[in-house]
């Protein structure tokens, strides 16, 4: 793998529904509609790392396709120990294992910060994987650098 980046533990905090029932969707009592779903998925916690430290919050702006591919659009900004921000763009995709609620994550991650301390971001390409819970709506993920 590359080198480590950070870890992140994030708690699902709230999931906007734009007339499907993402829990129903996900059960198989309601199929998914011709043009897809669209869920928000705020987030917020902890991160972990050799080089950052601090807390996420942001929204993966997450939308079933119609040929079932969950595409991940994901928004964030860490703000790190010492108050510095950094803001994180990902795009992914989040693979539902078969009878279960958990989902594994593939993310292409671009952070960014002007703050001093934090420029090196800017250079790097990131590469996470992980997985999410919705049942304990849990989402973990590891970033790397390549």
């Amino acid at each position: 793998m590359g080198e480590p980046i950070y870890e992140y533990t994030l708690n699902i905090t709230g999931m906007p529904e734009y007339g499907v029932s993402f829990e129903e969707l996900m059960s198989g009592k309601t199929k998914l509609p011709p043009e897809g779903a669209r869920f928000d998925v705020a987030f917020a916690g902890e991160v972990i790392g050799s080089k950052i430290r601090g807390t996420l919050t942001g929204v993966d702006y997450l939308h079933i396709r119609a040929d079932g591919r969950f595409q991940l659009d994901v928004h964030a900004q860490i703000t790190t120990e010492d108050g510095s921000k950094i803001s994180l763009k990902a795009d992914g995709v989040a693979i539902p294992r078969k009878d279960s609620t958990i989902s594994d994550l593939r993310e292409n991650v671009t952070l960014f910060s002007s703050s001093k301390d934090y420029t090196w971001v800017n250079t790097i390409q990131v590469w996470s994987v992980g997985t999410v819970d919705i049942a304990t709506k849990v989402i973990y993920l590891a970033g790397y650098s390549f």
